[in-house]
């Protein structure tokens, strides 16, 4: 089983508190698999959206694949989870809670199909984002002084 990594949502660890993680396959149209395969995928300002019977991908771009013909694909267009229907109903029971959001946190290829790893995000507070970036500066401080000796 082959895990390629093509995208990484680097800020949802620092903005929120991921609770619950899910895998999800994407339901891709035409040359965008060859653009995820190519990494032309951004996922930073992307979140799920869900109706309690299916999930969808929203603001994800997905970049038009040059070597397409004159039928390219809606870049921004919502891209439909394929989730199991008990994962759906237990996603929109906990993204109604006050504060509570679904986001993607990376996008992979598993065995050739795409697939998303998405969370349920609570939002950080301020003081939580220094507590985060003093408890990594002192994690850098430790490794450099190990490395010095």
């Amino acid at each position: 089983m082959s895990i390629k990594v093509v995208a990484r949502n680097r800020k949802a660890n620092f903005e929120y508190f991921l609770l619950d993680r899910f895998e999800a396959g994407i339901e891709l149209r035409g040359s965008e698999i060859k653009s995820v395969r190519n990494g032309q995928i951004s996922i930073n300002e992307a979140y799920v959206e869900t109706d309690g019977t299916e999930a969808w991908l929203v603001e994800c771009h997905i970049a038009p694949y040059e070597r397409a013909s004159h039928f390219q694909h809606d870049p921004k267009r919502k891209k439909r989870l394929l989730l199991h229907k008990r994962e759906i109903r237990e996603l929109w029971n906990e993204s109604r809670k006050k504060g509570v959001t679904i986001i993607p946190v990376s996008v992979y290829l598993k065995d050739g199909l795409a697939k998303v790893e998405i969370a349920l995000a609570k939002g950080k507070k301020l003081y939580d984002k220094r507590q985060a970036i003093a408890k990594r500066d002192a994690q850098r401080e430790i490794e450099r002084q190990e490395r010095i000796r």
